[in-house]
């Protein structure tokens, strides 16, 4: 049952910021880019185990990872500079992002 909870959660919070993106854009941005995701998930990783250690793992994890995931936003950046298509651009940023996974790994070993 809590999972289900969990999953109605952060649904809602996606979906309202992806409804508020067509009337206000920069608000939506704005909510999105703020650590919510991380805040529900690491209340629940506390509540769901009870371990503090994990969840101190976790949560520098998490630091570690949200300047290297900018990376998927690159091509997104540079679009009208090179030219590019939605769907390259996209899948640039897939594919910067799966190469900001290894840069993580890489670096989370030092913490």
């Amino acid at each position: 049952m809590i999972f289900f909870i969990k999953i109605l959660i952060a649904a809602s919070i996606i979906s309202f910021a992806s409804w508020l993106s067509g009337q206000y854009p920069k608000l939506a941005g704005f909510i999105i880019a703020l650590p919510i995701a991380s805040l529900i998930a690491i209340i629940f990783s506390y509540y769901e185990h009870q371990d503090v250690e994990k969840t101190i793992t976790f949560t520098k994890s998490i630091l570690i990872a949200v300047p290297v995931s900018y990376l998927f936003f690159i091509p997104f950046f540079f679009a009208n500079l090179l030219n590019m298509n939605f769907w390259l651009i996209y899948l640039s940023g897939i594919f910067l992002l799966v190469g900001g996974y290894f840069i993580h790994k890489y670096l989370i070993t030092f913490f």
